[in-house]
């Protein structure tokens, strides 16, 4: 049933979504690990630039290793996905992107998607 759903959305989603060279596809993969995003440029079939989690130093010193609360471990996803989009946001204005075409995938718009999303508004890029 989640499969079926999830593939309805993706075909819905992906039929009104296309980027150009001056507003290129700001594209978002979230795994249960991890969270993606970059500026794609469907004319050339073209990543322009790219962003994720596992590249980010997301570890303070200071903070206590988190535990199997679910809670808190969502909560550190969420702070990582604000900063992935914040990263990008900062990465596509250095390269005089500011408008783009906003792509959440088959994913639901709330949690690290949203706060990504966020993120890359408050830092400037226009969507």
């Amino acid at each position: 049933m989640r499969k079926k759903e999830h593939q309805k959305r993706e075909r819905r989603i992906y039929s009104k979504i296309y980027g150009t060279s001056q507003r290129p596809r700001f594209s978002v993969f979230r795994s249960n690990k991890y969270i993606y995003a970059q500026l794609i440029n469907d004319e050339k079939g073209q990543t322009i630039l790219g962003v994720n989690e596992k590249n980010l130093k997301t570890k303070k010193k200071g903070k206590e290793a988190p535990t199997k609360s679910s809670k808190i471990k969502n909560t550190l996803k969420t702070e990582q996905a604000k900063l992935v989009g914040e990263l990008l946001a900062q990465k596509a204005l250095k390269t005089g992107i500011k408008k783009v075409v906003f792509d959440r995938g088959p994913f639901k718009y709330h949690g690290r998607i949203k706060a990504l999303a966020e993120a890359a508004r408050k830092q400037g890029l226009k969507f």
